[in-house]
């Protein structure tokens, strides 16, 4: 049987526009090109782990708008259970609209719309699926009080659980996360939660030290060119970055974090799983899109040949 992931959280709908730069206050530019596709963090994450084979279920809301009936579809022709998405009548779907420069990089902003009523009572909901999984997976573009509610949800039932603290929101209660198997944020976020500079090497190992001191088990910080760090209580291990031209790096977290899930799921060790997922992330952004970027298993294989690595 396939590895088995539910996925607790947020779909958008992406409007990317693709400039030649970004305009000043008051500006007016013509953009280049324009593409619609379908984003949200957890709905990446989702499709990550589906195209590299895991079996995986959606707990998420979406509107009831032209974008409610078009994400349900999306997610389906990518294979994953779809029977916990809820639709919430009289709201509308969660939209990113993202401009994304030349050299790849992206602003991004969110409206959350539907995914803001996503609720501990939807986990409840899907509880007899939930209990059959390998993994969790959690962000935070929904509901803080939904991601509690999953987190003692897995701790409970003997599930891991790995949260994706992005968009980070300094409202977030690491003493509701007590049990937490995997915490994954980036420096900035790191920054921003522990409450401690993470300028340097030796800066973001306290930080996330500070973590595990407040009961998270495992932290995982991605560092952008620089790789990625996994913290524990006994040690630490610094991730390779890997060297690829960027085209688009819109949705290259999502791809870390759901191909992490997938392969720590398929039995890798932690080490081997973020290793992989390093090389799936840098994939990704060699591609447009987000979603529409991410490798499916005989993709990401020839890729890896490609490096040199299995």
């Amino acid at each position: 049987m396939a590895d088995r992931i539910a996925v607790v959280g947020s779909n958008m709908v992406d409007l990317v526009t693709y400039v030649n730069r970004m305009p000043d206050r008051g500006e007016t530019l013509e953009a280049p090109d324009f593409v619609l596709g379908f984003g949200g963090k957890g709905a990446n994450q989702a499709v990550a782990a589906a195209r590299l084979g895991a079996q995986v279920s959606m707990v998420t809301c979406v509107g009831d708008d032209i974008f409610g009936p078009r994400t349900r579809q999306n997610l389906s022709d990518h294979g994953i259970d779809v029977s916990h998405l809820r639709c919430v009548e009289g709201t509308p779907s969660g939209v990113a609209p993202i401009f994304v420069a030349p050299d790849g990089e992206n602003a991004i902003l969110i409206v959350k719309g539907a995914n803001a009523h996503l609720s501990p009572a939807d986990i409840d909901a899907a509880a007899a699926t939930l209990k059959g999984c390998d993994a969790i997976l959690l962000q935070l573009e929904v509901p803080l009080d939904t991601v509690y509610h999953a987190v003692a949800f897995g701790a409970r039932h003997g599930v891991q659980t790995i949260l994706n603290p992005a968009p980070a929101d300094p409202e977030l209660d690491l003493s509701r996360l007590d049990g937490l198997d995997w915490f994954c944020p980036n420096e900035s976020e790191l920054a921003l939660l522990s409450g401690m500079p993470t300028d340097t090497d030796a800066a973001v190992l306290a930080a996330a030290r500070s973590l595990i001191k407040r009961g998270i088990r495992n932290v995982i910080v991605t560092l952008g060119a620089r790789g990625a760090r996994l913290v524990t209580a006994e040690d630490a291990v610094q991730i390779a970055p890997v060297r690829v031209e960027a085209v688009d790096t819109t949705g290259a977290g999502d791809a870390f974090i759901g191909s992490f899930a997938r392969f720590l799921s398929g039995g890798a060790t932690p080490q081997q799983a973020l290793e992989r997922a390093a090389r799936y992330a840098a994939h990704s952004i060699t591609g447009r899109g987000t979603q529409s970027s991410y490798a499916d298993t005989e993709t990401f294989g020839v890729f890896c040949r490609a490096l040199g690595e299995n």
